[in-house]
This record gives C-alpha cells, structure tokens and sequence, in this order.
C-alpha cells in the first residue's frame, strides 16, 4: 500500500533531504515495539550516512494511556527546534511518560515548565496528530511500528540486519 500524502514540509525529516532511501515510520512513543525500531533506526542511520531520509509520523494507539501526551509534547518541543532531542528522550525514558517527567524532559532541552504547559493546549498540535493519524490510516497503518521506503508499506523482517539487506538492494 502506498504512503498517503508523500513526505512533505510538514513532516519531522531527519538526515540528508536528498538521500537515495526515504524511511517513513509511523510509531508510537509507548510501543515497546517502537522503542526496539528507534533503535534499529539509529543503527541504519549510522550504516547508511546520507542515503538515508527518517520521517517520524505520530500514531499514538488507545491502548497506551500516555502516548497522546508524549506524542503532543514532541510536537510541542517541535516548536522550539528540539523535536529530535525529545523524540530520542522519549524512547529512551519510554517507561517515565507520565506529566511530570514530560515537563522534565522540555526542561532538560531548555523549555520552562510554564512555556510547556501553555503551548500544550495548543489545539494546533492535536490536529498535526490527528494529520499524521488519518494520513496512516489511508496509508494502510494497522499497527505501530509501520514503515514504508520509498514510499511502499515494508512488511519484511524488521531487524536492522533485513532492512539493511532489503534497503541496500534499492540503492
């Protein structure tokens, strides 16, 4: 299935904008599942160098009590150029997404507990979620952590060994 809309400046890109492989994941922050690809996307990025393009989209699932907060609060620190920070503090710290170690992390990347709180009623924010959501679920999301390279749904191994097998024979 292919990815619905394509990769555009709304998106969090990470890497070389022009690289040859542009991986696209839809994840959510307290899916242990996608805590091992975040990990596994790290090891790519260092095997692959600049042939590389990562976009994170939010998929936020009912089942985790704490994603939605922590996928706002990446969106929110977006705003002050610290998505990435908070995106890696996030997996990193993914069994302490509650409140209080949300605002910790903003503040550990330079974003004062007062500017946390008012920019996280932000309703802009909700609705870049709810984007990213609705633009899954036409792409044929069902379930997180879901890829796509060059724009097709992955449904390969999702070991770094595979997909760095798999992605070197699209290079």
């Amino acid at each position: 299935m292919p990815l619905k809309p394509t990769v555009s400046a709304n998106d969090h890109i990470q890497g070389n904008p022009q690289a040859t492989i542009e991986l696209v994941e839809y994840g959510d922050y307290q899916c242990p599942y996608c805590r091992d690809f975040h990990y596994t996307v790290k090891s790519l990025q260092v095997e692959l160098g600049d042939k590389l393009k990562f976009i994170f989209r939010n998929f936020p699932l009912d089942m985790h009590p704490n994603a939605l907060d922590a996928a706002i609060s990446a969106e929110l620190m977006a705003k002050h150029q610290q998505f990435w920070p908070m995106h890696d503090l996030l997996y990193e710290n993914q069994q302490h997404l509650d409140d209080n170690s949300l605002m910790q992390y903003a503040k550990q990347l330079g974003v004062t507990k007062k500017q946390f709180s008012a920019d996280f009623q932000n309703t802009a924010l909700i609705k870049k979620i709810d984007s990213d959501i609705e633009s899954g679920l036409r792409s044929g999301v069902n379930g997180t952590p879901s890829i796509y390279i060059n724009g097709k749904k992955y449904q390969g191994d999702y070991s770094a060994q595979a997909l760095l097998s798999y992605i070197q024979t699209l290079i």
